[in-house]
Parts: structure tokens; sequence; C-alpha cells
């Protein structure tokens, strides 16, 4: 088989999707950001997610039409400059699912099929606030029932969401990113994680599996505590596999390879504030362990966030350019 050839004929859809169901990759694995802030560095615009849009409503609506294809836009010149597979998409104003699908429409008007679509889903409880975490906690031991009954109406209404986007199209499947970790383990107790988390996640993904659409389930931190529930709720991918939370994405391969697709791992701690040397090495280490037999997505540990110097992330994608090529393809785990 010519490989060159046969990773030409994939577009960055069908590469997601193929590790994300553990088949075989021509080429190199696919890579994407949950969000790339550095727009305006890159490409001198504003990224979406940090426009302020508190006059939405009083816009014209040709208005708003202009600002949705200049965000269409941004997103499409992001994934070409990066090689990015995947787009995730954030609607204007942020809590609008229509907006959203407005946006999912633009890009497909723009590129076809050429990119695996997200919009954002998760109902789960997530670390509170520093403003709710007291009340919350004594919610725990105070009102139990009540709890979980909000729990489930969340669940509810999340469906009652992925139904309408079902219905409409265009949507490849959901980014779920309520945290539950800190550096040092979960703010819920393993037990209590599986009484008041661990069902609602997975009656969630069970739903959007029925409907057809993958999910990307992120939570930062600590995560090996709860590893096992996070795997038991069948998301596709398992987003970031924190190397600052002590994640070591070759346990996590070891134990779980076979089972969810893995993502994330090259620690953004070292693209802040590490050496050069030190960001090669942690997207070296990722790209090793994360591609043997496939199911892997490179990634860093959460975002390109504001304040992350553009060079380090661009000197992160030099190694997955170098290094990025499974050499079994992605065909048996090993």
């Amino acid at each position: 088989m010519n490989t060159m050839a046969s990773a030409e004929k994939l577009t960055p859809r069908e590469t997601i999707i193929r590790a994300i169901e553990h088949r075989p990759i021509p080429g190199r694995v696919p890579h994407f950001e949950l969000v790339f802030y550095l727009t305006m560095e890159a490409l001198g615009k504003v990224h979406p997610h940090h426009r302020s849009y508190h006059q939405w409503q009083q816009m014209e609506e040709k208005e708003r039409e202009l600002h949705r294809r200049d965000m269409a836009d941004i997103y499409i010149a992001t994934a070409e400059r990066f090689e990015h597979s995947a787009i995730f998409v954030h609607p204007a104003p942020p809590t609008s699912t229509e907006e959203g699908l407005r946006l999912v429409d633009l890009i497909r008007e723009k590129t076809g099929d050429r990119y695996f679509l997200m919009l954002y889903l998760d109902p789960t409880f997530a670390i509170p606030g520093g403003n709710s975490m007291e009340k919350f906690s004594w919610r725990i031991a105070d009102e139990p029932e009540q709890l979980k009954a909000e729990a489930q109406a969340a669940v509810d209404d999340a469906l009652r969401v992925a139904e309408m986007v079902h219905r409409h199209g265009g949507v490849d499947g959901f980014g779920m990113c309520s945290d539950y970790c800190f550096n040092n383990g979960p703010f819920l107790s393993p037990s209590l994680f599986s009484e008041f988390v661990t069902p609602y996640l997975a009656a969630t993904i069970r739903a959007l599996r029925d409907m057809g659409f993958y999910t990307i389930k992120h939570t930062d931190g600590n995560i090996m505590p709860i590893l096992d529930q996070l795997i038991q709720a069948r998301p596709h991918v398992l987003h970031s596999l924190d190397p600052q939370g002590g994640v070591d994405i070759a346990e996590v391969k070891r134990q779980y390879g076979n089972e969810v697709c893995l993502m994330g791992n090259v620690s953004c701690g070292m693209l802040d504030t590490g050496t050069d040397e030190e960001v090669i090495a942690s997207a070296r280490y990722a790209l090793r362990h994360g591609m043997p037999g496939g199911g892997y997505i490179f990634s860093t540990s959460n975002c390109i966030y504001t304040g992350m110097r553009l060079q380090r992330y661009e000197l992160m994608l030099d190694v997955w350019r170098r290094e990025g090529i499974a050499p079994d393809g992605g065909t048996a785990n090993g």
C-alpha cells in the first residue's frame, strides 16, 4: 500500500474518527486543541470566545451575520494553519445552542465535511466555584436526594438540547468539559463521585452514543482515583491526561488503551514556563506512549491559552510533524 497516497485521501475528519475508533491511520496521528486562544498573535483576530456579546440583542441581523462569518473564518483559519482535525465551536452568545448551530452551518458551508465539528454539552457537576463550594459541600450531606434530582434534571435538559442538535445535523460530537479534579485529586471522593457524578455522566454518554454522536470527556488534574469510573462511563475520548496532576499516559494506555481513545498529556506547564528541551521531551513522551496501537489524538493537557507563547506551541507541533507517525499505523495495541 502506498502510505502517502492513502494519507492524502483521508480528510482531517476521517483521520480523527479513525483514531477514536482505534482504526489504522496512514500518516500522522490527528491533532487539535479544545481551544486555541492565540488567534490575535497568529491571525490578527480576537478569538470568538473572548469577544463581548452583551449588545448582541441590539444588533441588526446583518451585523450578527457578519460576526458569525468572521468567527467561522477564524475557526477555519486556525484549523488550516495548525493542521487541526477538529473544531470545537463556541457560539455567541455563549449559551445559545441555536447560534452554535448557525456557526456549524457556516463552517460546513465553507469546508464541507473536511473537519470534525463539536459543540459543548456536559450536565454533570463540576468543581464548584469558590462562592458556592461551601454550600455544595453541605448539600451533599444535608440534601443528597435533592442534589441527585437536580443532576437528573440537568441530564434531561442536556439531552433535549442534544436531540435538537441531532435533528439539525452537521455536528459530529460533543466536548464534555466539566472539571472534576485538582492537581492532588478529585474534588469529590471516589465514593461520592460514584453517587453524584458517574451515573449521570454515563447516562448522558449512553444517550449521545445512541444518537450517533462522539463524546470527548475533558477533565484535567489528578484523575487517577476516579479513572476507572470515567472509563466505565464510556466516553469515546478521554482528555487531558494532565502530567501536572501526576497522570502518566503510559500507565493510562497500559490499563485502558483498548477501551478509550486518549488525547493530551503534553504539559501546558512546560509549554508555559519550561525550557525548549522540556517542551520537546513532553511532546515526544506523549507521542511515544500514546501512539502504539492507535487510539491517540495529539494535544496539550489543557488548551492553548492566553499568555502562552505561540513559539512554544509551534515547537510542540514540530515534534508532532517529525515524530507523529505510528510505526504500526495504529493496527494493534501493544
